[in-house]
């Protein structure tokens, strides 16, 4: 298991994951600009509450990807039908 030091916000943690340590330091620098963001259009708000907004920003990206992507899924599930149909009328 992989062990690397990040910093967030100025903290340091030292996380522990399956995945690389480039990868783990590239999801940190990725969170920590997210938190940021928060605070320039936040900037009374504090490093929990800007850290809670990131997330439920994130969150809603992840969700808004995922609805994306069961849709884009659907539609693939349609061309394909369509082009067995097509197949079958060639045959």
């Amino acid at each position: 298991m992989e062990s690397v030091e990040v910093s967030i916000l100025g903290q340091r943690y030292i996380i522990r994951g399956q995945s690389s340590k480039a990868h783990i330091r590239r999801l940190a620098e990725f969170l920590d600009a997210r938190i940021r963001a928060v605070y320039r259009q936040a900037p009374g708000a504090t490093p929990l509450k800007a850290s809670i907004l990131a997330a439920l920003i994130l969150s809603d990206e992840l969700l808004s990807l995922k609805k994306d992507q069961e849709s884009a899924k659907k539609r693939m599930e349609n061309i394909e039908s369509g082009a067995e149909s097509l197949l079958k009328m060639i045959d």
